[in-house]
């Protein structure tokens, strides 16, 4: 009965709730002088949480209406995480009803996942190229990020996995494509097969089932190469019709320190003709876009920023958001929406006047990279149109945040609180931060399961209904 009466309640009232989290964190930090207080907030958060279903020690500002502290500029956290690596026979976690399989191992820092209509499942297989260090503090950095392993072993290609008898396991393994640059996005365009490297597109002839891409590929649009940290990722997607290629570059710099020179086609979304040709910058100030996708039905573009560092533990909230034509969001004279950032000492007010608040935070420093639209049947009811995204993890944040799969729900086409952890257990020790592995794309294959790509695990899952 009482547990019926809980379910009532949080069906009429979870956004409500959410939102409840969030004054209540938010005041919490404005009271932090006054031990009553605290005292008495701590434990109302604690059981608003705990009733909600959410964790109380995780960020809890995922929404449309984040709690955004005031700036502390200059504010260098790092906390680096530790790969420690899966034990034999153990998997991340998923909700009940559900259950993951080792769906591919024995990769090299697999990143980006695309699934072809035949059901065939390609991996870019990349990592960051560090250049050589200019001082002391750069090398300490570098050894702090092999640490955590977002600096590993580099392959440069794409595996193809082919499940032929689809029984959940792959029995086929080729060398799809290989001698590329810091592969990442894949596209699959008529009969032509795009590669997004870290400094262009790469367009190949292809054909219907093949297991290997042939010759060099051409060229058809060079791109600025590396970035800031991991932006030297570079996704593709196609509009419905086939007419136009987008294509995701992350910013070169975390902040435009070293001045926008440096930032010329940068920190946007680009739009190309199938050829290369007509490109256009279809929406800017977007510092780190990374998973890109068609919201169901519709002609609306979704993506997932990176925001930017060196503001505090909460500052920026990474975020999921519609993307516009011609639209500005903000980077990096502003942050989430007109929130002016101080490390900018050269301001653009008229841009600022024009930047568009992003539809919904992911969290601070969450690392969110991958995201797919569910729109298969598998799954249940209510994952249908909502989105999954893949947070690679946190390295600046005094507690870390990130380390797993959310699930946002869509309701009438719009992003819905509160937001679900979906995959957990990659974070396996949140006081050491040793990892098992760190989630980065996400995939729905020809089936209907959800795949998610494990860099420091070297590993792809698949997640699917028990039955």
């Amino acid at each position: 009965m009482l547990s019926h009466i809980k379910n009532k309640f949080l069906n009429r009232h979870s956004a409500k709730l959410s939102t409840l989290i969030r004054k209540v964190q938010a005041g919490l930090k404005k009271v932090q002088t006054d031990r009553v207080i605290l005292t008495t907030g701590t434990g109302l958060l604690l059981v608003i949480a705990a009733l909600s279903g959410q964790d109380p020690t995780g960020p809890l500002d995922l929404g449309p209406d984040p709690a955004l502290p005031k700036p502390q500029p200059k504010t260098e956290t790092k906390k680096f995480s530790t790969v420690g690596g899966w034990a034999k026979g153990t998997t991340p976690k998923a909700p009940a009803g559900f259950k993951v399989q080792l769906f591919a191992d024995q990769l090299i820092n697999p990143r980006w996942i695309y699934v072809l209509p035949n059901g065939d499942v390609l991996v870019a297989e990349a990592s960051t190229k560090p250049k050589p260090p200019k001082t002391e503090k750069d090398k300490e950095k570098q050894d702090l990020l092999r640490q955590a392993g977002n600096i590993s072993r580099n392959a440069d290609r794409i595996t193809l996995l082919r499940d032929s008898n689809q029984d959940g396991t792959v029995d086929e393994r080729h060398i799809f494509a290989e001698n590329l640059s810091q592969p990442f996005g894949m596209l699959l365009l008529n009969d032509h097969f795009y590669v997004a490297n870290t400094d262009g597109i790469l367009r190949f002839p292809y054909t219907k089932g093949q297991t290997e891409l042939k010759g060099k590929g051409a060229s058809i649009l060079n791109l600025p190469a590396d970035g800031y940290n991991n932006h030297w990722t570079r996704n593709l997607i196609a509009n419905r019709d086939g007419t136009k290629i987008y294509v995701s570059v992350g910013s070169g710099s975390n902040a435009a320190e070293e001045g926008m020179e440096q930032e010329k086609r940068r920190a946007n979304i680009i739009e190309i003709n199938p050829d290369g040709t007509g490109e256009r910058i279809y929406a800017s100030g977007l510092r780190n876009p990374n998973g890109m996708d068609w919201a169901p039905g519709t002609n609306t573009l979704w993506t997932v920023v990176n925001e930017r560092d060196d503001l505090g533990d909460d500052l920026v909230p990474d975020y999921l958001t519609s993307v516009k034509s011609n639209g500005f969001y903000g980077w990096p004279y502003s942050y989430f929406g007109k929130n002016i950032d101080p490390q900018v000492k050269e301001q653009r007010p008229d841009l600022v006047e024009k930047a568009i608040v992003p539809d919904y935070s992911l969290g601070p420093h969450t690392a969110s990279l991958g995201m797919v639209f569910y729109q298969s049947n598998l799954f249940p009811e209510k994952y249908r149109n909502g989105i999954f995204i893949g947070q690679h993890g946190s390295w600046n944040r005094t507690t870390f945040s990130g380390y797993k799969v959310i699930f946002v729900p869509f309701h009438s086409g719009r992003p819905a609180t509160p937001a679900e952890d979906f995959l957990t257990g990659f974070l396996a020790d949140p006081q050491t931060g040793r990892t098992n592995g760190r989630p980065v794309g996400v995939a729905v294959d020809s089936a209907g399961a959800l795949l998610v790509a494990d860099d420091t695990g070297n590993s792809i899952w698949r997640v699917v209904p028990e039955k």
